[in-house]
């Protein structure tokens, strides 16, 4: 897989991925993907990333039902980040985060404090099997 090995993985075998939503342009979410990872992502065309926690791949969705469907995968000019352009499924509007939130970044830095902005749409307890 020639294009696999365009990419500037780091010391670890990891490239950081951005997920942004096609339709909003919003920014879901930042994970890891390694070699497996990448290559599923675009065999599949729904996001496998590698969790770093658990040291191992993760099917976004196995889980909380909230798969990702991956239209364009992109590639900076450094060659060491990838740009996933998807669509959020699983709940309406999408969940992209653990908290039940549409985005991870839910956080805004106000008055020198992380004040979260945005809601959550569903409680991640019952989202979490």
């Amino acid at each position: 897989m020639d294009w696999l090995d365009h990419i500037r993985w780091d010391r670890d075998g990891l490239v950081p991925v951005i997920a942004q939503e096609q339709g909003s342009g919003d920014v879901l979410m930042f994970a890891w993907m390694n070699r497996e990872a990448l290559a599923r992502t675009a065999a599949l065309g729904q996001a496998v990333y590698f969790s770093r926690s658990r040291q191992k791949l993760w099917h976004k969705g196995e889980e909380s039902g909230h798969f990702q469907t991956v239209h364009e995968i992109r590639l900076d000019c450094d060659q060491d980040v990838v740009l996933l352009k998807i669509t959020q499924h699983g709940h309406e509007p999408g969940i992209a985060c653990h908290t039940g939130r549409h985005s991870c970044f839910y956080e805004r830095l106000e008055g020198g404090q992380w004040q979260a902005v945005d809601p959550v749409l569903k409680d991640p307890g019952s989202i979490y099997r």
